[in-house]
């Protein structure tokens, strides 16, 4: 099986305007065609995570796991022929899910994960029950975890982390002031579980909040691999099950 190209893209942060970030997106996926062959989503990049005001609910976005934006993410990946992991605010009954889904180049889904671990701002948020499945998707083996998880993914799901060739990130993160507090977590967890951690951050946008942007590729070995910032700037990188080879920062 030939090596994955995967990368890891970051969306600058807009809240409320998920037609708007589609129609960017669709534009953006175009020139991965050839440089890709799965694309990751920040956590919430469809929606924006938080409101200029500080409004984090994000409850009014909330739809089933087969509703619009799935078939949206499902038809962008059909469309530019890449597997495509985005999010979704699920709504299952009274509860609702921060979810990510993962769609193969036909526009199926292959794959749903749930948030296990809302942040303490998320009080929209249920936990997750469908989390940190693995899924084997064109070579490789693949979980997830999502923002908040990353602290207790290595006590929750640590099986799958030993079945996995690569651990999906999508994450909203929140620094305080310059640290890079993400490093650390991330590079441990590669270099521990021998996986390949591919970690597509919120970019920096309205409201700016330390902690944006450095969307990133981390090898089993330690090495990481960042984007450069600009807007819809992403880490590319190759990956087989023997990790990460070979990056290109768009």
């Amino acid at each position: 099986m030939a090596p994955l190209r995967i990368a890891a893209l970051e969306i600058p942060h807009r809240f409320g305007r998920p037609d708007a970030v589609l129609r960017d997106l669709d534009v953006a996926l175009a020139t991965f065609r050839a440089r890709a062959d799965l694309v990751l989503l920040p956590e919430c990049a469809l929606t924006g995570y938080v409101s200029p005001r500080g409004d984090f609910d994000l409850s009014r976005f909330a739809e089933p796991l087969d509703g619009p934006t799935a078939a949206a993410l499902g038809a962008l990946a059909r469309t530019h022929g890449l597997s495509l992991a985005g999010p979704v605010v699920e709504r299952e009954g009274p509860l609702r899910f921060n979810t990510l889904c993962l769609f193969g180049p036909d526009g199926a889904r292959v794959a749903r994960w749930q948030k296990r671990h809302p942040w303490y701002p998320e009080r929209w948020a249920s936990e997750g029950r469908h989390c940190f499945e693995v899924v084997e998707h064109r070579g490789l083996t693949f979980t997830a975890c999502i923002c908040f998880d990353v602290h207790f993914v290595a006590d929750d799901a640590s099986a799958s982390l030993q079945r996995s060739d690569v651990l999906l990130y999508p994450s909203a993160w929140v620094d305080e002031g310059d640290d890079d507090a993400r490093a650390p977590l991330l590079e441990g967890l590669a270099t521990r579980f021998e996986l390949t951690v591919v970690n597509a951050n919120w970019g920096v946008g309205v409201p700016a909040v330390p902690g944006q942007g450095r969307s990133r590729i981390v090898s089993p070995s330690g090495a990481c691999f960042e984007a450069s910032d600009a807007p819809w700037s992403a880490a590319v990188a190759t990956v087989d099950r023997r990790g990460a080879n070979g990056v290109v920062a768009e």
